[in-house]
């Protein structure tokens, strides 16, 4: 297992990142405890010239000035006031690019998710929504700016990475379409950026 470094996220194409992060494990450990799953769900926003992202048209808020962080940077915004949502922003420092984490496969502390969820056992779609996905690892809008390349140490701050397992995803499994929920953003709105494992 690697650590992804800065330079996975620092690169340009926003969407072959978020292709690129079907597979990978993300891991919060949260109050000292581990929870896992692999990424089987991203939605890639462009940025500036995006409709469907929040920095569209280099727009700059409290909320959003997260985005314009290097790449491996947490954006994390409150949905509908209910449901954290977590991204990871991409690029270099100024470029507003980010990628939604639409589902998780539970992988570690399968336990801990189920209490968090209020569930009594993993279902087919347990993991499967961004807001399912922050929720069952105990993600919050609060933690939005957290370093995902920084060493997490091993005390008991909050903290958020993603890991290479060595899981090859053969282009032929990848399946891609429009995102889900933007359809404000005209015809940005039918752009191929959400991808997913079967």
């Amino acid at each position: 297992m690697v650590h992804l470094p800065r330079k996975f996220y620092t690169r340009p194409d926003v969407v072959q990142i978020a292709r690129e992060l079907l597979g990978k494990q993300l891991i919060t450990r949260m109050g000292g405890v581990i929870t896992s799953g692999i990424i089987c769900e991203t939605e890639a926003y462009a940025g500036a010239t995006d409709k469907a992202s929040h920095a569209f048209g280099c727009r700059r808020t409290e909320r959003t000035e997260i985005m314009y962080d290097r790449g491996g940077t947490a954006y994390i915004y409150l949905c509908y006031g209910v449901h954290s949502l977590f991204n990871v922003v991409t690029n270099i420092e100024g470029v507003p690019h980010a990628v939604l984490i639409r589902g998780i496969i539970p992988v570690e502390g399968i336990e801990t998710m189920l209490q968090r969820a209020g569930k009594p056992e993993v279902t087919k779609n347990f993991g499967i929504g961004p807001g399912k996905v922050s929720k069952i690892l105990g993600i919050h809008y609060t933690y939005s700016g957290l370093d995902l390349v920084k060493n997490p140490g091993k005390n008991n701050e909050p903290a958020i990475w993603i890991e290479d397992h060595g899981v090859e995803i053969p282009p032929s499994q990848i399946i891609s379409g429009p995102r889900i929920g933007v359809d404000y953003a005209g015809e940005d709105a039918m752009l191929p950026y959400r991808f997913s494992l079967p």
